[in-house]
């Protein structure tokens, strides 16, 4: 289950950073942003549907620092997969409103949630590695 996670996990770091830099660089909210931005979510909560598995499993056993950045990993993970629900939800709402001032705006909170969502990322590879 490993593998797949880890694929899951880094399609969405893929597919959220491209939906994010590609809204910020147009300066302008579209509909395939947010597309974007669904698939990005729709993997990282596989991903972490298939981590909370494998830690549920008790296959894995980080101790130290490790330990550490896991639980550091769980909480702001559990914050950031809320935040990207809102996130998509706020950005569909902008849309469907289509409101310019509202579109041209977004990208600013777009590239707060996504620099946040890189915290469980990348705490969660360097947990990872070390345990």
């Amino acid at each position: 289950m490993l593998i797949p996670a880890i694929i899951l996990i880094t399609a969405a770091l893929a597919f959220y950073s491209i939906g994010v830099w590609a809204e910020h660089v147009q300066r302008v909210l579209r509909w395939w942003h947010a597309g974007l931005f669904g698939l990005g979510l729709a993997c990282d909560a596989s991903g972490t549907f298939l981590m909370s598995k494998i830690a549920a499993s008790g296959e894995v056993q980080a101790v130290g620092v490790a330990a550490g950045l896991n639980t550091v990993m769980a909480i702001t993970g559990a914050a950031a997969l809320a935040l990207m629900v809102f996130h998509l939800i706020w950005a569909l709402i902008v849309l469907i409103r289509n409101r310019e001032a509202e579109k041209k705006r977004f990208h600013k909170f777009s590239l707060v949630v996504w620099a946040l969502w890189l915290i469980p990322y990348f705490t969660g590879a360097i947990g990872a590695n070390m345990g």
